[in-house]
């Protein structure tokens, strides 16, 4: 399964509040709440957070054996 890193912890170090994200119509507020329950995200998502942080898709998410399987 995908694990992701904390993105919004990663965005504020580089600057973007969640508000002010949602201000520059970069990410929308339901993708706000999604990141902090660390859900899935569109691929479109991945790369405006890419670009902010000028990081690869690597840096925000992991694979781990799902424990359940």
């Amino acid at each position: 399964m995908i694990v992701f890193v904390d993105i919004l912890k990663m965005l504020r170090e580089n600057g973007w509040s969640g508000y002010r994200l949602q201000k520059a119509g970069l990410i929308s507020n339901g993708t706000i709440v999604r990141l902090r329950h660390k859900q899935s995200i569109s691929t479109e998502t991945l790369d405006t957070i890419c670009r902010l942080c000028n990081c690869q898709p690597g840096d925000l998410m992991r694979w781990e054996p799902d424990p359940e399987e």
